[in-house]
């Protein structure tokens, strides 16, 4: 019997992570627009040219050209949790850039979702991760389905900003180096790789490594970071998160460090609710310099 639940999960899992039975890779928007936000299903590309990556996109009324807000959802080493995740949202923060006139994309990388394929930036092991490989390659993920929406009419080709979390936002660190012209600011919510390593709390694997990649991601970066952290995260917490910024910040990284206050149970996923943009907001506007949203007149 465990021989067969053994077989099953593999089966499971393989039809999940295995790429689309298709001739050819279409992209761009695959839906109708819906609720919020005119809320759209898209497709963007990937590393794997035979899958599309699965991605939701936002965006005020009008034609635009909008400015564009990417945010790059946090990840997991296990296998199955990977395979049944939801589409990420994170739609209280989307409401709050499209209220402020961005278009905002949500891309689901690969091994993630609906998205499946190969997990591209798997770090490998505990004692022996590859923090270095893992970021670059979310952060190509990352720069591909950003240049994929810079190319469409309604999308300004300047001032894009990329938005981090966790291992998102491990990747976004190391698109510090691309062009600042194309991306204006970096803003990322405990970014890091490794964190709850065995489900344990404030348990890390390969702390220094963490800390040495963090320090290279430095040495070629340019575009200013606004590093964010709850008080009561205990993947990265504050004090871990502060010493990853100093390494970032002392090999070159332009960094603004800022601890928020804690929020829910959990801080490492402050940046998925409501309550947690509401403590993020002034943070938010303050180093993505965004415009307050304008004031409803009343009937």
């Amino acid at each position: 019997m465990r021989l067969f639940n053994t077989l099953a999960l593999l089966s499971l899992l393989a039809l999940l992570t295995a790429p689309p039975l298709c001739a050819q890779v279409t992209f761009g928007r695959s839906g109708e627009e819906g609720e919020p936000f005119r809320r759209q299903e898209w497709r963007v590309p990937s590393p794997d040219s035979d899958i599309a990556a699965r991605a939701l996109l936002f965006r005020p009324a009008g034609a635009g050209p909008f400015r564009l807000a990417l945010i790059a959802h946090a990840s997991t080493q296990n296998v199955l949790r990977r395979a049944q995740m939801p589409q990420p949202e994170y739609r209280a923060l989307a409401a709050f850039l499209v209220t402020r006139g961005f278009a905002v994309l949500v891309p689901e990388r690969l091994g993630h979702g609906a998205t499946g394929g190969r997990y591209a930036e798997d770090q490998g092991g505990c004692d022996d991760a590859d923090y270095l490989r893992a970021g670059r390659v979310t952060a190509d993920e990352i720069s591909r389905a950003l240049e994929f929406l810079r190319r469409q009419d309604f999308i300004r080709k300047d001032a894009a900003v990329v938005i981090g979390h966790s291992a998102g936002g491990w990747g976004a660190l190391a698109l510090a180096s691309a062009d600042a012209k194309a991306i204006s600011g970096i803003t990322v919510f405990a970014p890091g790789r490794g964190g709850h390593a065995n489900d344990e709390a404030n348990r890390i694997c390969a702390p220094h490594t963490l800390l040495a990649a963090a320090a290279e991601f430095g040495k070629a970066a340019h575009i200013p970071v606004t590093w964010l952290v709850a008080a009561n995260d205990t993947y990265f917490a504050p004090t871990f998160s502060l010493g990853l910024a100093d390494a970032f910040h002392g090999s070159g990284g332009k960094v603004d460090f800022r601890t928020l206050p804690a929020v829910g149970s959990e801080g490492h996923w402050l940046i998925e609710t409501e309550a947690g943009v509401k403590a993020a907001s002034s943070e938010l506007e303050r180093a993505l310099n965004l415009p307050k949203p304008a004031a409803t007149k009343k009937p």
